[in-house]
C-alpha cells in the first residue's frame, strides 16, 4: 500500500467513502493561527482537508511558544499563518495550505471570497473580529463554526444562516470600565491602579502630549455628573507633567552634570505623581470624609529603607503596609529565604524598595530609548520587559499608597494584558470538536463542494445563490449541537441543541444582496431604488442580461414570481416608503435629508465590501443589506455602471405580535361596583345555586335555613382538565351573561384548546395546563 493510501485509510473507514472523498473537495478558511488555531491546522491535515486558507495577521511572540506547538524559538517575529503552514504541510504532502499574512477585515476578503468556501472556521480572540466573520458568512451563507476557550472551558458552536442562531443572536456582555475618576483619584483594586498605570500613566509620560484628549476625556466626566472640584484638580495634574516629559526626552544616561541629575526622569516623575499628587488630592477634605486617605510617598526615605507607611485605618491595611515594608509573618530569615526559593522570579512580590528601584531602571531605559531613537511614542505592550516593568512598579506604588495588595509581575502581565490563561490541552479539545462540527456540516448538507477545478464564479455568484453550500432548505442541520468543556469530572462534555435565529437579530435577519458596481460612476440612488425596484432600467443592469434586457439563455429576465423584470416595480406594491441609509453605524440618507443620494459612492468613502443598510422606517420590512462589489472583468466599458442582482432580492415582512386590543363599545357601559352584593334570585345568570345554597351563606331546602352554603368558585382557579377528574361542582362559565361581561373587557372565553387554532396570532396563552 502506498504512502498517501495508507495516511488516509483510517479515516476513510471511519467516515466513510462518500464523506472522505468530499474532504478533499472542500474548501476549508481558518481564521486565526494562534492557540487554537494551530491545533486546529493540525488536526485539519491530519484528518484529510487538503485544500486550507489560512489567514492571520499576528506575529510570533516568544510567550506563543508553551502552547503554540507549530512554533519554534528560531521563528519568534515571523508571521504565524506562513511559519504554521509550512510547519503543518510537513504533516501530509498532499495537503495545500495557503497562508494570508493580513487582516480579515481588509476590504479584498468581501462577499465573493468568502463565497469560494465551503466552510469557514473561526480561531479568533477578539470580539470585533468574530462578528465581522459571522457578518460575512451570514451574507456569503457559508456555515461557519465558532469556537473559544477560557482556561479550562471552552465552547464550540455551529452557526448556519436560516438554520441555527449566529453569533449576534445573542448580545455579548461589553468590555467592563471604570469611572474616571475611580482611576484617577480614589481606586480601591488593584486593577484600578494597573488600568491607570498602563491607560494612563503610559500615555502622559510616553505617550502623544494630547492635552486636547485629555480634556474630552474630563469634559465628558463632567458632563456624567462627576465630582466637579475633584475634575478641576485633575486639570491641573494633567498640566503639570510637561516639565517631567521634557525631562524623560532630553535623558541622557552618561550625563555627570548637577543640573541633569537633579532632572533624573525618573526621581522627577516619582516625586510628581506619588507625592505631589498625592497631596494635592489630600487638600480635597471632603473626598476622604467615608474613605482612607492615600499616603504621600518619599524618595528618599525609600531608598533608604526609612520609610514606615503608617495611617490611621483597618488591621487589614496595616498588614499590608506592614508587608509591602518588607515585614514578614515568617519566623526568622532561613523560612523566608527558604520560602522565596520556591517562587519564581515574576511570581514573586516585591517590597516597597524593590519596586521604586524598578520604577528607576524602567523609566530611564523608555526615556533612553525615546531620547537615542527616532521613536515619538512608545505603547504598552505585555512582551515589551521595559514597559511592563513600568506598569508593574507603577501599579505597586500607586497600592502602597492607597493601602492596597500588590501584584507580582506575572499577575499584572495578565491583568493588563487581558490575558485569559490558556492551556494547550484544552485548545487541543477545542479544536478537535472544530472538525468534528465541520464534519457535521458535511454530513447535512447533501449538495457537493466546488472542486479545485470548478473555481466560484465571480461574475455570476450572488449571496443568494452559492454553490459552495447546499442552502438550509436542502440541508438538514436538526442534529447539530452546541458543545461544551465544563468542570465536571464525570461528565466533561455536554451538548445542548442548537436555538433558533433570533427573530430580533440585526444580522442573519437581514436580507442580504450584492451589487457590483464602479464606485466612481455609481450614485448612491443607482444602488438603493435599483434594490428596491424604484427605477425604470432595471432589466439592462440585471446580473446575467445583455444590452437587450436579455438573459444569457436568451429569455427575457424574470423574477421569483414569473413576471417580467419591466414590471417589477417594488417588492411589495408600488408604493414608495421612507427609508434610512446607513453605512455600519454612519447615516447617508433619512426621510428629511437626502443630500447623499446623488453623490457617488466613492465620494462617500463606500468602498468594495461594505454594507449598505437599506432601513423601513415604519418597521414593515426586514432591513436590506447591500454588499457592494466589483464589476466583472468583462463588463463592457460603454455599459451600465453597475449590475443589480437578478432577480432582485425578495423583501420579507417583519413578523409583530398583534397586541390583543378589547373591543370599545360605542357607547361607553356603566362603571360597575367592584364589590357587588351577590343577588338572591337563583335566575340571575351571574350566580349559579349549588345544592340549594344561596348567596346569604343559608339552604333554600323548600325555605327552611340552618346549613352553610358553598363558597362561589374563583374565576382564575377554573379548570376543565382538573374538574373533569374530581365530582366538585364547578361554575358554569358559559352563561351568556358571564361570556358578554369577558368580552368587554377584553377576554374571550373558550371551550377548549382546539379553539385556539382559529385566532391564529391574536391569541395570547395564559395557562396551558
Amino acid at each position: 500500500m502506498s504512502t498517501a493510501a495508507g495516511r488516509t485509510k483510517h479515516a476513510e473507514a471511519i467516515l466513510g467513502p462518500e464523506l472522505h472523498t468530499r474532504l478533499s473537495l472542500t474548501k476549508v478558511l481558518v481564521v486565526g493561527a494562534g492557540g487554537i488555531g494551530c491545533e486546529l491546522l493540525k488536526t485539519l491535515v491530519l484528518t484529510g482537508f487538503t485544500q486550507i486558507t489560512l489567514l492571520d495577521l499576528d506575529t510570533i511572540d516568544l510567550s506563543n511558544l508553551n502552547r503554540q506547538f507549530l512554533f519554534r524559538t528560531k521563528d519568534v517575529k515571523k508571521p504565524k499563518s506562513i511559519t504554521a503552514a509550512r510547519a503543518a504541510s510537513s504533516f501530509n504532502p498532499n495537503v495545500k495550505i495557503d497562508p494570508i499574512f493580513g487582516n480579515i477585515k481588509d476590504e479584498e476578503y468581501d462577499i465573493d471570497w468568502f463565497k469560494g468556501f465551503g466552510v469557514v472556521l473561526n480561531a479568533l480572540d477578539n470580539l470585533d473580529a468574530r462578528r465581522h466573520v459571522n457578518r460575512m458568512c451570514m451574507a456569503a451563507g457559508v456555515p461557519l463554526v465558532e469556537s473559544g476557550t477560557a482556561g479550562y472551558l471552552g465552547q464550540v458552536q455551529p452557526l448556519v444562516k436560516d438554520a441555527t442562531e449566529c453569533f449576534d443572536c445573542i448580545p455579548k456582555p461589553t468590555p467592563k470600565s471604570f469611572p474616571v475618576c475611580t482611576i484617577r483619584s480614589t481606586p480601591s483594586q488593584p486593577i484600578h491602579c494597573i488600568v491607570w498605570s498602563k491607560s494612563y500613566l503610559m500615555g502622559q509620560l510616553f505617550g502623544r502630549d494630547e492635552d486636547a484628549g485629555e480634556t474630552s476625556e474630563l469634559d465628558e466626566a463632567e458632563n456624567n455628573g462627576e465630582n466637579v472640584e475633584e475634575i478641576a484638580n485633575l486639570r491641573k495634574e494633567a498640566q503639570s507633567f510637561s516639565r517631567v516629559r521634557a525631562a524623560i526626552r532630553s535623558y541622557s544616561p552618561n550625563s555627570t552634570s548637577t543640573a541633569d541629575q537633579n532632572n533624573d526622569p525618573a526621581k522627577l516623575a516619582f516625586q510628581k505623581i506619588f507625592s505631589a499628587d498625592i497631596q494635592n488630592l489630600l487638600n480635597m477634605g471632603d473626598m476622604w470624609k467615608h474613605r482612607e486617605p492615600p499616603v504621600p510617598l518619599d524618595y528618599d526615605q525609600i531608598i533608604s529603607g526609612t520609610s514606615i507607611l503608617d495611617r490611621q485605618g483597618s488591621s487589614k491595611a496595616k498588614e499590608e503596609r506592614n508587608r509591602i515594608n518588607g515585614a514578614s509573618s515568617l519566623n526568622g530569615t532561613g523560612n523566608k529565604k527558604t520560602a522565596e526559593k520556591v517562587v519564581m522570579k515574576d511570581q514573586r512580590k516585591l517590597t516597597l524598595k524593590e519596586n521604586l528601584m524598578l520604577f528607576n531602571t524602567s523609566v530611564q531605559s523608555l526615556s533612553m530609548r525615546l531620547s537615542t531613537s527616532q521613536v515619538q511614542t512608545i505603547e504598552f505592550d505585555k512582551d515589551d520587559e521595559d514597559t511592563l516593568d513600568f506598569v508593574t512598579a507603577a501599579s505597586n506604588l500607586r497600592s502602597a499608597a492607597y493601602g492596597i495588595e500588590g501584584k507580582s509581575k506575572w499577575e499584572v502581565k495578565e491583568m493588563a494584558g487581558n490575558i485569559i490563561p490558556a492551556i494547550a490541552t484544552t485548545n487541543a479539545i477545542i479544536a478537535g470538536l472544530i472538525v468534528l462540527q465541520a464534519l457535521n456540516l458535511l454530513r447535512a448538507s447533501p449538495s457537493a463542494r466546488p472542486s479545485p477545478s470548478e473555481p466560484v464564479n465571480a461574475a455570476t455568484a450572488t449571496p443568494s445563490s452559492s454553490s459552495t453550500v447546499a442552502s438550509s432548505a436542502s440541508a438538514d442541520y436538526s442534529l447539530l449541537r452546541n458543545v461544551h468543556i465544563q468542570l465536571k469530572p464525570s461528565v466533561p462534555l455536554s451538548s445542548v441543541t442548537c436555538s433558533s435565529p433570533n427573530p430580533n437579530c440585526g444580522v442573519c435577519r437581514d436580507v442580504y444582496t450584492l451589487v457590483r458596481c464602479d464606485r466612481t460612476q455609481t450614485t448612491l440612488r443607482d444602488v438603493v431604488q435599483g434594490v428596491l425596484g424604484w427605477t425604470s432600467r432595471q432589466s439592462q443592469n440585471r446580473e446575467g442580461a445583455n444590452e437587450n434586457g436579455q438573459s444569457q439563455n436568451g429569455n427575457r429576465n424574470e423574477n421569483e414570481n414569473g413576471s417580467n423584470d419591466d414590471d417589477d416595480k417594488v417588492n411589495e406594491g408600488s408604493e414608495r416608503k421612507e427609508i434610512s441609509v446607513y453605512e455600519d453605524k454612519r447615516i447617508l440618507v433619512d426621510p428629511d435629508w437626502d443630500d447623499n443620494l446623488d453623490r457617488t459612492l466613492d465620494s462617500l468613502n463606500v468602498g468594495r465590501g461594505k454594507f449598505i443598510s437599506i432601513v423601513d422606517e415604519e418597521g414593515d420590512w426586514e432591513t436590506v443589506q447591500v454588499v457592494i462589489g466589483e464589476l466583472p472583468a468583462s463588463h463592457p466599458s460603454t455599459a451600465s455602471p453597475y449590475i443589480l442582482p437578478c432577480p432582485l432580492p425578495k423583501l420579507v415582512k417583519r413578523k409583530k405580535i398583534k397586541p390583543l386590543v378589547p373591543s370599545v363599545p360605542s357607547t361607553p357601559p356603566p362603571r360597575l361596583s367592584l364589590k357587588r352584593s351577590l343577588p338572591t334570585d337563583a335566575d340571575d345568570g351571574d350566580v349559579m345555586i349549588i345544592d340549594g345554597h344561596n348567596g346569604n351563606g343559608r339552604t333554600r331546602d323548600g325555605d327552611g335555613e340552618g346549613q352553610r352554603a358553598l363558597k362561589k368558585p374563583r374565576l382564575g382557579a377554573y379548570d376543565s382538565q382538573r374538574d373533569a377528574k374530581t365530582t366538585t361542582p364547578t361554575m358554569d362559565l358559559t352563561s351568556p351573561n358571564k361570556r358578554k361581561r369577558l368580552e368587554e373587557d377584553g377576554l374571550v372565553l373558550m371551550d377548549g384548546p382546539g379553539e385556539v387554532d382559529e385566532f391564529e396570532e391574536d391569541v395570547i396563552v395564559i395557562d396551558d395546563d
